[in-house]
């Protein structure tokens, strides 16, 4: 027998309540199924008591939610009319109870203890009576008459000598599905009393303690226990078993997976306990027991072997637990039918035994298996043999292993870090060998990733990918070799160019590629290419700590990023285009960067490699909030109007601008105001403000005309503006102003335009290609905070992108 609990988000809505139909007729064994209210409706019951205390006449509306919240239910849940028509009759008699006890509160304006009592009973006697409609066979019960309690320092406390008893006499016999309300209880004189929020839990453990249940399965709305606050921590993942001991420490300092309370009358009589989602049935979830399972392994590995022809079978049952022999009966019969067994695993709770034999033996395991094992599945204590394939199978190799610390952490660390959930694992006591089942398609990777990190384990390794070799990638290749020697001397940190690109060529080496001889080496030897080709590669590859770094302008390259994030792909980008896209692609690939554990990062998208964005973030990281941005955020317009002179026209500061390595290949971008709007639309962004490139106010100084036909069209036009601009510039001189391109935000409302600034503006002595940003925040208010620095040029560029590249490998 079972008893199983299904929170309130459990029965929360019309499909939530079919899949608990589901998952419960599904038990063969007898089973208790404990509910709580529908998701919510607790609170709704206090807040609408609240307000009836307080003589608030809107009560009744919210009263009226309750009451129409529970029929939509019935509608959806319960198909034959006649019978949705006596539950909607039942149900309807209760909450006519219950809207003359809020009636009643509200003429008094009083809430006793026992009345809020009474009042939040109803959650759960509506809910137990709905689902007891719905699953067949379902018998209801209720609690009140068998769980009681005494009061205690204002607490009310289970009397467990008297429940137990009465609740042997009231399961007894013990129907096929019995249905019992979570959560309330009763005094010892009949007045309703309750177990505490989260009293659901509790009220299963107390049944699975007095009945000497096999197993407490708490099914709720998440996979299981985590390892941290996946809110918070990205990486975080399920926790396949705990102790009690474990499991109760996690509760008390704030998972709030399971009511603390549940875990005690359970660990006396060494009940396991099983987290499971209702959301995700096929989810394995957390096991909570006495037994501890100790990991014991490691030391340096001498080689990895796979098999890539791997199908694990699966024999389970709770009659397994504690029986002598059963293991025995599996070997034997396989034996007897000539199937070669290649690797065990089996839990210390004994309720499963896996093992891995050739795809080619899988159907006839199975057959024979179930078989061997008919009587104990009719009779309920074993469930029907199940087969994985598509799998492979996984081991590290090495006689170092042998009491070594360290080892096994670092493979499954691994093997995190790459995505991959390992499905089954072994080690024998000899400790040479970790033997582990993951799926197929993840071989490859698994098996980059672990030797990545054993055979290069003297240091950090990142992986790079490197679009665009011109002038950014030019430099940021010449900077990692320069550095490359310092990093892993002080740094413990490899950074390894496994593939460069260009528009039309790309060159792969899983090894590294040389650094100094690599650029020579795309022009001469490398293979055609174009974004999709070098998406593909780069999938291929399957490498353990990947980065891709875009050093293009292309929109196809910054295309691929979706996809390279979703297989664990970091990326590190000089290119604007995806983070000044719609707002919906740049929170997608934020978010999505996120969901994998790894990073998105475009610091140089604005300032090169002054530390804007990096700045903002810490910011509101540390609570505070950007109010106002006003910036020169153009190193080409800045030089460009910092070069204007009696001899230079503006068509010639436009040129040399270009020539200098600070425009776009194309400067029409920059004098647009394009690539500024797109630098403000990121900056907003970041700033927390939901903006659109189509939102920018734009206040442009050349005439759209020149804009259009071909890039030689405008080398030609331009000079036609010579002669005015030298006319302004002489006013602007004779007046001490200059030319400013500013770039402004203040509370998401955004602008670029040519402003003229005097001797007094922050902005006035901004030299060359520089520029700079002052940051108003709700601390920074009457002083903002100002960065400046070189904002354009390859060198600064490449350097910004070394910066967060550095970044990734987490180092301080």
């Amino acid at each position: 027998m079972k008893v199983l609990k299904f929170g309130g988000t459990s029965v929360g809505s019309v499909d939530s309540i079919l899949s608990v139909k589901k998952i419960v007729e599904a038990i063969e064994e007898p089973v208790i199924v404990v509910v709580s209210a529908l998701g919510g409706i607790t609170d709704k019951l206090l807040k609408t008591a609240s307000m009836a205390t307080n003589g608030d006449v809107a009560y009744e509306r919210e009263f009226s939610e309750i009451v129409a919240r529970h029929l939509d239910v019935i509608q959806g849940v319960i198909p034959d009319k006649t019978k949705r028509i006596e539950v909607q009759k039942q149900v309807m008699a209760l909450l006519d109870e219950l809207g003359n006890i809020y009636k009643g509160v509200y003429l008094i304006n009083d809430l006793s203890a026992k009345t809020s009592d009474t009042i939040v009973s109803y959650g759960e006697r509506i809910s137990s009576l709905i689902v007891s409609n719905v699953i067949n066979e379902a018998k209801l019960f209720d609690s009140r008459k068998f769980i009681k309690t005494v009061k205690q320092f204002n607490k009310h406390i289970v009397d467990f000598e008297l429940t137990n008893r009465l609740i042997e006499e009231t399961f007894d016999p013990l129907p096929k599905v019995s249905l019992v309300p979570g959560f309330i209880s009763s005094s010892k004189e009949g007045e309703v009393t309750n177990l505490g929020r989260g009293g659901s839990d509790y009220t299963a453990s107390i049944l699975a303690t007095a009945l000497n249940a096999r197993r407490l399965e708490i099914w709720t709305d998440v996979d299981g226990f985590m390892t941290a606050d996946p809110r918070v921590i990205s990486s975080a993942y399920v926790i396949d078993r705990l102790t009690f001991t474990e499991a109760m420490e996690l509760c008390n300092f704030g998972a709030k997976v399971i009511y603390p309370p549940t875990i005690y009358p359970v660990y006396h009589k060494n009940i396991p306990i099983r987290i499971l989602n209702t959301f995700n049935p096929t989810a394995r979830g957390t096991y909570i027991s006495k037994e501890r399972v100790q990991d014991d392994s490691k030391a340096m590995i001498k080689g990895i072997s796979s098999i890539n022809d791997t199908c694990l079978i699966t024999v389970q049952g709770l009659g397994m637990v504690g029986v002598i022999g059963v293991n025995y009966r599996i070997f034997k019969t396989l034996a007897k039918n000539g199937i070669s067994v290649f690797m065990v695993s089996q839990a210390s709770s004994e309720n499963n035994t896996t093992f891995a034999v050739r795809n080619a033996d899988a159907d006839l395991a199975v057959r024979v298996l179930d078989e061997e094992f008919a009587l104990e599945r009719a009779q309920g204590d074993m469930s029907d043999t199940v087969a994985e394939k598509d799998l492979a199978t996984v081991a590290i190799v090495g006689e170092n292993m042998k009491r070594t610390p360290g080892i096994a952490g670092k493979l499954f660390g691994t093997l995190g870090s790459a995505g991959i959930s390992v499905i089954a694992c072994a080690q024998g006591a000899s400790e040479t060998n970790i033997s582990f089942v993951i799926k197929l398609k993840y071989l490859r990777k698994a098996l980059n990733s672990i030797h990545d990190s054993f055979f290069l384990s003297q240091y950090k390794v990142l992986n790079l990918f490197i679009a665009g070799v011109g002038t950014v990638g030019g430099n940021l290749l010449e900077q990692i070799r320069i550095q490359q020697p310092k990093l892993m001397q002080q740094n413990g940190l490899k950074l390894n160019v496994v593939g460069i690109a260009n528009s039309k060529h790309a060159i792969f080496c899983r090894e590294g590629l040389n650094l100094e001889t690599c650029i020579d080496e795309l022009k001469k030897n490398g293979q055609e290419s174009s974004p999709e080709h070098l998406k593909e590669e780069i999938l291929k590859m399957n490498i353990f700590n990947s980065v891709f770094v875009d050093c293009t302008a292309n929109q196809a390259v910054s295309d691929l990023y979706e996809e390279l994030l979703n297989n664990n792909v970091s990326v590190v980008a000089a290119n604007k285009i995806a983070a000044s896209s719609s707002y919906e692609n740049y929170i997608k690939l934020k978010e999505t960067a996120r969901h994998r554990g790894i990073k998105f990062l475009f610091e140089t998208n604005v300032g090169a490699g002054l530390p804007i964005i990096n700045t903002m973030n810490d910011l509101i990281n540390s609570g505070d909030h950007i109010l106002k941005l006003e910036a020169v955020l153009s190193g080409t317009l800045n030089y460009i109007f910092n070069t204007l002179s009696a001899d230079i026209p503006f068509s010639k500061a436009i040129m040399m601008a270009k020539e200098e390595g600070y425009s776009e290949p194309d400067p029409r971008i920059d004098l647009s105001g394009k690539d500024v709007i797109r630098k403000l639309v990121i900056l907003a962004r970041e700033a927390g403000y939901k903006v659109e490139q189509e939102d920018v106010k734009r206040n442009l100084f050349i005439p759209e005309s020149y804009f259009e036909g071909s890039l030689n069209d405008f080398w030609r036009n331009i000079q036609g503006l010579d002669a005015r601009f030298e006319e302004k510039r002489q006013q602007l001189e004779a007046e001490d102003k200059r030319f400013r391109f500013v770039a402004k935000m203040e509370n998401g409302a955004c602008e670029v335009g040519l402003q003229e600034v005097d001797a007094h503006h922050p902005f006035y002595e901004l030299e060359g290609s520089n520029n700079i940003i002052m940051i108003s925040t709700e601390r920074y208010h009457e002083y903002p905070m100002i960065i400046k620095g070189y904002g354009a040029g390859a060198d600064v560029t490449a350097a910004g992108v070394f910066a967060d590249i550095i970044s990734i490998a987490n180092i301080r």
